[in-house]
C-alpha cells in the first residue's frame, strides 16, 4: 500500500470500544479494488473540511469515514457496514442511487 494514513489515538480508543475496529486495521480497505466510495453530505460532517465515506472488506464489509490531508489519508471512523451497505458493497442493490461510486 502506497498511502500514508493517520488518526487520532484517542479517537481510536473510541472507536474500537464502539465498533470493535481498530484504525490500523480499517486503513486496509483502501486494499480492496471493489469498494465503493462516495463524498460524505451527511449531518455529521460539519463542512469544515472535505470528508469521504467508503465502503470495502477487511474481512468483513466495513465502512470507513475519511478526508484527505496534504499527502495523507486521515481515518475519522470505522464500523461494520449496514445490511443495506453490504448489499450496496455485493451489488445486491443500486448504490449508485445512493452517491456510490466504485473506485477502480
Amino acid at each position: 500500500m502506497d498511502m500514508e494514513f493517520e488518526w487520532d489515538e484517542e479517537k481510536d480508543v473510541i472507536n474500537y470500544r464502539k465498533h470493535h475496529i481498530h484504525f490500523a486495521d480499517a486503513q486496509y480497505v483502501f486494499c480492496d479494488k471493489n469498494r465503493l466510495e462516495r463524498l460524505d453530505c451527511s449531518a455529521e460532517n460539519d463542512g469544515t473540511e472535505e470528508r469521504w465515506q467508503t465502503i470495502g472488506k477487511i474481512g468483513e464489509v466495513v465502512f470507513v469515514a475519511f478526508t484527505e490531508r496534504k499527502d495523507r489519508i486521515r481515518l475519522i471512523s470505522a464500523r461494520p457496514a449496514t445490511a443495506k451497505e453490504r448489499r450496496f458493497y455485493y451489488g445486491n442493490s443500486d448504490f449508485t442511487a445512493e452517491g456510490w461510486e466504485h473506485t477502480f
